[in-house]
């Protein structure tokens, strides 16, 4: 079988620090290529992979304020396109833009909808020759057919369990209000702990107005965009994961990694946070920066070699490999 992985390009695949997108291409592809798949990876000109390497744009565009997104996101569809007639199937993790272009494509399509960025773009998706695989069941459209579900894996290895833990909480994501980061600070005043905050400033007023005047460096810390070995660090060594979402979020990659590392979590019942955490084994779902509080000292309380073991029976990149393969095989009518 061959594969065509469209990556995107905001960030190198794997991502140095972050770049949610990229490092599920980047699991998916290095998992594929270990099955026996022959695997191009479309991707930035500085990207690892145990593929092939293909592309045209030279680094993630979201680094480099001289690269202009909108054309380098084109011009690297058009190439990855022209190319496709050399493939089995052509797997998009770019969004909506080949969408656009998939008459275009050689090759059957299939798109991982890693989650509607604004619902103006779903016309691209209606009318597209592309199959579909949502991240979650709560992220479906009813708009369109999806030939799965997939839930989002992970590199276990990456992220090693810490039987220990630790007393401090930590919020783990973009600094934006969808995220909760002002919120989380709440939680864990009321929770009487001290609060990491890990993730890009994606909303600077934001930071600037409700995060940072409460960043004192003791009780509220705020240590940037951790990569991932400083990620597994901060995570493990932490009581609980605060994720206070003001959103219907796609997935929650957080919440997976902190489980990895034996960490439980305190999240709102949000998009897919009731089907990624498993109530009162990996953590709890609750409403409010008062019921989130009180819920910190019972998620400390849970197993974590009992969180550790969830994460890795449903949420290993192995598991989310063998689940693409199903996928691949049955668009090409091969089982």
């Amino acid at each position: 079988m061959k594969v065509a992985l469209l990556a995107p390009v905001a960030w190198r695949t794997p991502p140095r620090h972050y770049g949610p997108w990229e490092q599920i291409t980047s699991l998916l592809a290095e998992g594929l290529v270990a099955c026996g798949v022959d695997v191009t990876l479309f991707a930035t000109l500085d990207s690892l992979t145990a593929g092939t390497l293909d592309g045209v744009c030279p680094h993630g565009y979201a680094e480099d304020p001289t690269l202009d997104g909108r054309v380098w996101e084109a011009l690297h569809v058009a190439h990855a396109l022209t190319r496709s007639g050399e493939f089995d199937l052509v797997h998009n993790h770019l969004d909506w833009l080949p969408l656009a272009f998939a008459a275009h494509a050689r090759a059957p399509m299939v798109t991982t909808v890693h989650g509607f960025s604004d619902p103006r773009i779903v016309p691209a998706y209606r009318r597209a020759g592309s199959a579909y695989v949502s991240i979650s069941d709560a992220d479906r459209s009813p708009d369109l057919d999806y030939v799965a579900t997939v839930h989002h894996g992970i590199d276990l290895d990456a992220l090693p369990f810490s039987a220990a833990g630790g007393e401090d909480l930590v919020v783990l994501g973009r600094v934006h209000p969808d995220k909760g980061t002002a919120v989380a600070i709440d939680i864990a005043r009321r929770a009487g702990r001290r609060l990491l905050i890990c993730g890009i400033v994606q909303d600077e007023r934001y930071f600037a107005e409700e995060v940072q005047p409460y960043v004192d460096d003791d009780w509220v810390r705020y240590l940037g965009s951790v990569g991932p070995r400083r990620r597994a660090e901060v995570l493990g060594s932490a009581a609980a994961l605060v994720h206070p979402v003001a959103f219907d979020e796609p997935f929650g990659l957080a919440v997976v990694e902190a489980m990895a590392c034996g960490t439980p979590v305190v999240a709102y019942p949000r998009g897919a946070m009731p089907e990624v955490v498993d109530e009162g084994v990996t953590g709890f779902l609750v409403d409010g920066p008062a019921a989130a509080a009180e819920a910190v000292d019972l998620a400390a309380g849970l197993d974590r070699a009992g969180c550790r073991a969830v994460a890795q029976r449903r949420f290993s990149a192995a598991r989310m490999v063998a689940d693409y393969l199903a996928v691949y095989r049955r668009l090409l009518g091969s089982g």
